[in-house]
């Protein structure tokens, strides 16, 4: 998925589940020999003559020819091996020397086994140099994360292509994101030729220590030391005493910038006294709280000087120790705040453990070093069910125990899993910590608002857009607001602090999502989820959206795929603890994600390209002909000319008719006056109670209907045509029905013909009722629901329309008021 930045709200999307995963060490093709060439010319001919030649990557000695100009590959260079160390919360890497081998004729290679650790410099800093063109500040070291230096998923892919390109070194797009550190890169593209590094070696200048632990399936070894390095960490927290149960005053809150910490931030306000210190990555304070308004503006969020003025920017980052603040300010955090809520977090999907544990789980351990600092704070963790992303895990329940770690491919899984670790044993320390956990945060019910980088909205756009849905088990997704104020309420419930709690509303099932998308006029074909998976990338493809291109590159990722798979065929989150923290609070209850929430976000992701809603040109989702007769004549004079409409009304779903009230028109008028032939329709629109029950001139007439059409003549002259249908306080309501006042004119002339047809009564049956049509694609049963809700809204609109004017004869008549009203006066 997208880069989205530490600030980022943790959470699953409405879609996800581990896949296969990609050693950080695979190897990435077979050395090719060559003859060393110095010098930039001679780089850019040994990559002209590979890419021409259509040869493998260079070989390690061609490697260190271009990024060593001035000398060429030591003749006994020492196969090596890399071994990482933890030093803090940095991570340096090593190389162990073993013995040499004899020189071979000509110009040689790194050993058959691994690189030499000078080696392995030399090109890491080559690739840092090309690396750091990508990112925002213009450097970077040999030993910085990529991703965490301000790199973007779109950046990896070109900065793959830039080091095939320039320095021959070809790279594959997973392992780039399974270690995007220029010292891991080198090391295993030096080694690519023969045994991967091993984990767990010893320190420069000694044999490599054996591990006897065996790589265990589905997860690198080298990510389970590092996690296991990371959870030892937690043994050095302080000890912590219970906080005083009493409601926050004063809140540091992280992630604020993000999409979840956005809403939590406003909720936090909106339903307390307190005041909020936000942690936001920023050069200073001004620069920090600009970027959080600009956040919280595009997430349609208020930000007002109210706001402002109980709001502190703290300019910090959780990835770097003590969140990189002075020891003083530090200190003095501790004291000020009473709770820490942790939202911030690496969301992406296709970045490895390696590149994710900065920020998913050194940031919550500091924080929680930070809560047991001082006098004691209570802990709110926001996690995600991604730490249960096991295939064929047979529950999810809020105490239940989580997957295996060795079970989990994808990074964002294992840095979920290993977080939630870190912060039992800070448990066991004594400290009060709150497990929030959401499934897909969905977009906002009522403004509509997305995260537009959450696989949520990319797999929503997707479903959208190409009418295909994969088939699931069920998809734990719940909207944003909801999801926000529930983890509000617990922040302010002391009651409620140092439980686990499942923020996933009421999960949505297959037949669910297809009955509905089908009763709203959206038809969509089931499809098997690696049929989808292929159409979709095809379409994307096919028709790139920009928008959309992270969404490709996950389904393309056999690690992210993975993660999809096991959201999609996992079972249902069960919430016991949470729906009864709801139900005491009186909060509002989980609800499925249905089509009427999602109704605002899917306009949004229409509005800005990402979703498709139905459309005019789009096969009707409902349709059935309409017959009307009567007579034309001259503006002002008696009308005496026959004129037939032969109509056909359709809409394209049901959408159209709650936020429009419009019905689309086709067919063709007939009349002597106009033109000797038929005149076609080419746009017709029908308003349903156009003017909202609103009485024309104040009188007692209504509109009731009212129809436009834009017509065209064989001789290809235009016409438009306006008709109304009226409500009147009378007794003839089955005419006021059939009966359409009509005025006809040339594109932009004044009308020159005007009178009126009338719907057949014996017609009317026949064709409105009896003769609706339905998509062919909807089941039997589907149709019959799709009839009945059109004849039920329908009908519901006409009376509400045919009541008014009776409603306003009646107010009238008991207005006691001597002052004669309009309508008195015209009656």
């Amino acid at each position: 998925m997208g880069e989205v930045s530490a600030d980022a709200p943790a959470g699953e999307p409405s879609a996800g589940t581990p896949v296969g995963d990609v050693s950080a060490d695979t190897p990435v093709g077979k050395p090719s020999t060559g003859t060393p060439v110095t010098g930039a010319e001679g780089g850019q001919h040994l990559a002209a003559v590979s890419i021409e030649r259509g040869g493998g990557p260079l070989g390690v000695a061609d490697l260190l020819a271009l990024v060593r100009p001035t000398a060429t590959a030591s003749p006994t260079a020492s196969p090596g091996t890399v071994d990482v160390h933890e030093t803090g919360d940095a991570t340096t890497e090593e190389a162990a020397p073993e013995e040499t081998g004899p020189a071979e004729t000509g110009p040689q290679e790194a050993g058959p086994e691994h690189a030499a650790a000078d080696d392995v410099t030399a090109l890491a800093e080559a690739i840092s140099a090309v690396a750091a063109r990508f990112l925002p500040g213009g450097s970077m070291g040999p030993d910085a994360d990529f991703f965490d230096a301000g790199g973007t998923s779109v950046d990896a892919v070109e900065l793959v292509a830039a080091l095939a390109r320039e320095l021959g070194v070809e790279v594959g797009l997973d392992d780039v994101f399974a270690d995007a550190r220029p010292r891991r890169i080198a090391a295993r593209r030096l080694s690519a030729g023969g045994t991967l590094p091993v984990p767990g070696l010893s320190p420069a200048g000694t044999a490599p220590v054996p591990t006897a632990r065996a790589v265990p399936a589905g997860a690198a070894a080298e990510d389970l030391d590092l996690i296991l390095a990371d959870l030892a960490r937690a043994d050095a927290l302080p000890w912590a005493g219970p906080p005083e149960p009493v409601v926050p005053r004063r809140i540091l809150l992280t992630g604020a910038t993000g999409f979840l910490g956005g809403h939590m931030l406003l909720d936090l306000l909106r339903h307390s006294d307190a005041h909020v210190v936000c942690l936001v990555r920023a050069a200073d304070e001004e620069e920090g709280t600009k970027r959080l308004g600009t956040a919280l503006s595009s997430y349609a969020l208020p930000w007002s000087s109210e706001i402002r003025r109980r709001v502190t920017v703290l300019t910090g980052d959780i990835r770097q120790p003590r969140l990189g603040l002075p020891d003083e300010r530090w200190n003095a955090l501790a004291q000020e705040v009473d709770s820490v809520v942790g939202v911030a977090a690496a969301v992406d999907f296709l970045r490895g453990y390696p590149s994710l544990r900065q920020s998913n789980v050194i940031g919550p351990l500091t924080l929680a070093e930070l809560a047991a600092t001082g006098r004691p704070k209570p802990l709110h963790h926001v996690s995600s069910v991604a730490v249960f992303n096991e295939l064929g895990i047979a529950s999810m329940g809020e105490d239940d125990p989580v997957a295996h770690i060795d079970r989990l491919v994808a990074g964002y899984d294992k840095s979920k899993w290993a977080a939630e670790a870190v912060l039992r044993r800070a448990r066991d320390h004594g400290l009060v910590v709150t497990m929030l956990r959401p499934g897909g945060i969905a977009g906002h019910t009522r403004t509509g608002a997305y995260n537009p980088q959450d696989l949520s909205s990319g797999l929503t756009s997707a479903i959208a857009r190409f009418r295909r849905v994969p088939a699931f088990s069920c998809l734990n997704s719940a909207p944003v607001d909801w999801v926000s104020r529930v983890a509000v309420g617990v922040v302010l419930e002391p009651g409620a602090w140092g439980y686990n709690y499942h923020l996933t509303g009421r999960p949505n099932t297959l037949p669910d999502l297809v009955r509905e998308m089908s009763l709203g006029g959206m038809a969509v074909r089931v499809q098997d989820w690696e049929e989808w998976r292929a159409d979709t990338v095809a379409r994307l493809k096919a028709e790139p959206v920009p928008e959309l291109d992270f969404l490709a590159r996950v389904l393309e990722s056999p690690t992210a795929v993975k993660l999809c798979e096991a959201t999609l065929r996992g079972p249902e989150c069960t919430s016991e603890r949470t729906d009864a923290f709801v139900a005491a609070r009186n909060l509002p209850p989980a609800a499925r994600y249905d089509a009427r929430a999602q109704l605002k976000t899917f306009e949004k992701l229409a509005r800005d390209g990402l979703g498709r809603l139905p459309e005019r040109d789009d096969p009707p989702y409902l349709w059935f002909p309409e017959t009307m007769e009567g007579t034309l004549g001259p503006v002002g004079a008696l009308p005496d000319t026959p004129c037939t409409l032969r109509l056909t009304l359709s809409i394209a779903s049901m959408y159209q008719l709650q936020r429009e009230r419009r019905i689309d028109i086709g067919g063709e008028l007939s009349c002597a006056l106009l033109h000797p032939e038929p005149l076609v329709v080419e746009r017709g629109d029908l308003w349903v109670r156009p003017q909202g029950g609103i009485p024309e001139e104040h009188g007692l007439r209504h509109t009731l209907l009212r129809y436009r059409l834009r017509l065209r003549d064989r001789d290809g002259l235009v016409w438009w045509l306006e008709g109304r249908k009226h409500a009147r306080a009378r007794r003839d309501l089955w005419r006021q029905t059939r009966t359409l006042t009509v005025a006809l004119g040339r594109e932009g002339e004044p009308a020159c013909l005007e009178g009126q047809v009338v719907v057949p009564g014996d017609s009317y049956v026949r064709e409105q009722i009896d003769g609706i049509r339905v998509d062919p694609r909807l089941s039997g049963q589907e149709k019959r629901a799709a009839k009945l809700t059109w004849l039920a809204w329908f009908g519901m609109e006409v009376g509400r329309g045919l009541l008014g004017p009776f409603a306003r004869v009646g107010a009238d008549l008991l207005d006691l008021r001597r002052t004669p009203t309009p309508t008195e006066h015209d009656r």
